[in-house]
This record gives structure tokens, C-alpha cells and sequence, in this order.
């Protein structure tokens, strides 16, 4: 009899604890850089690289107010250099797509009709694909394009990246949200072991809704 019982509340338990655990969606416009640039001379001519990013979460509740979010998410990330030299104008574009599996530990406090929401957490990465673009305009115009190579002889950049993820935002009583996140490479990106230690670093805005 004690045993059943003890069997029954483990079984209560978990469903409880299943039936707490959310699912969610959110997206948005990622704004990449490099941590440092290709070169000295690019320094003064780096902007920020816009692109996009879509991730699929779950949220965990562990204790009052805390809930592990692991998730799916694919990253738009890059950079961009781009001015004008004695009536040149250049453009270096580089562009990556990863695909990524967050863990994020989130605290919730309580705010009007919903939650303040504060994150962070580790990351690991795949690079899917990749191009790097340059456009040179003035007397002499040129514009090269090519793909990035993540493996092979001519391996160019690492395709495997870890780093950390900080997230900020607000979600309502309906499971709208509102967040702004920001990614911390702490990976090299170049297989060039002689290459400068660029890393990727990305700004985050967007929206999502939590089931």
C-alpha cells in the first residue's frame, strides 16, 4: 500500500510538473559586428550588420519565479565595414547563418498585468552557411562574391562556436513578449591560426509569444 502510494504521488508530481512547462516562438532583427576587425585600417569603417534570427523555446520552471529556457534558434550574425577613401566608396560584407542551442536560466518578477524577464545563459553553434562580399565604387568599380568554406583544405572559418547569451524583456499575462538580447562569441571565427581573434557579437530585438 505504501509503495502504490508513494508510486502515485511520483506520478502526480511529474504531471504537475510537466503541465508547467511552456512552450514558445519569438523573432527578430539581429545587428552583428566582430569583435575586433580584419584590419587596423578597418577599424574607423565598421557599422553594424543587420539580419535575423527565429528560435524555439521551452520554459522550465524550477523553482518560484526561475525557469531554465533551453532552445532551437537560427542566427543571422556578420559584420559590415563600409565608407568612402578620396572619392571611393567600399563595402565589405560578411555574412553567416548559424544554427544554435541555447540555455538560458530566467528569473521573472512580476510587473503590472505581466513579467519583467532577466537571462542568461551558455550557447553552442553550427555555421550552415556563409558569404563574403565586397563592392568597391568610384573611377574603378568591382565587386567580388564568394561563399565562405567551414571545412576542407580551403577551410576559411571554424563552423563550431560557443559563447554566452544575455536577454532583458517583458512578457504580458497572454504570453505576448517583448525582448532585446545580446550573443557574446567566445569562439575565434578564422581557421587561420595567424588570422586577428575576431569573435561574433550580436544585438537582439524582437517579439514572441509563449504558449
Amino acid at each position: 500500500m505504501r509503495k502504490l502510494f508513494l508510486i502515485t504521488l511520483v506520478s502526480c508530481i511529474s504531471t504537475a510538473a510537466m503541465a508547467q512547462v511552456s512552450y514558445g516562438l519569438k523573432g527578430g532583427v539581429n545587428l552583428g559586428k566582430f569583435s575586433e576587425a580584419f584590419s587596423d585600417e578597418l577599424k574607423d569603417y565598421e557599422k553594424m550588420n543587420p539580419s535575423f534570427y527565429v528560435t524555439g523555446f521551452a520554459d522550465i520552471p524550477v523553482a518560484p519565479q526561475f525557469s531554465i529556457q533551453p532552445g532551437l534558434s537560427l542566427q543571422g550574425k556578420g559584420a559590415k565595414y563600409e565608407g568612402e577613401v578620396n572619392g571611393t566608396s567600399g563595402k565589405i560584407t560578411v555574412n553567416i547563418m548559424s544554427l544554435e542551442i541555447p540555455v538560458n536560466a530566467v528569473y521573472y518578477i512580476p510587473a503590472g498585468t505581466g513579467n519583467v524577464f532577466l537571462g542568461a545563459g551558455p550557447y553552442v553553434g553550427y555555421a550552415l552557411s556563409g558569404t563574403y562580399k565586397s563592392v568597391v565604387s568610384g573611377n574603378d568599380d568591382a565587386s567580388v562574391e564568394e561563399d565562405i568554406d567551414f571545412s576542407g583544405d580551403d577551410k576559411e572559418a571554424n563552423a563550431f562556436e560557443a559563447g554566452l547569451n544575455f536577454m532583458a524583456g517583458y512578457k504580458l499575462s497572454n504570453g505576448f513578449l517583448i525582448n532585446a538580447g545580446y550573443g557574446l562569441g567566445l569562439t575565434k571565427i578564422a581557421a587561420d591560426d595567424d588570422a586577428p581573434n575576431y569573435k561574433n557579437r550580436v544585438l537582439s530585438f524582437g517579439i514572441g509569444f509563449q504558449f
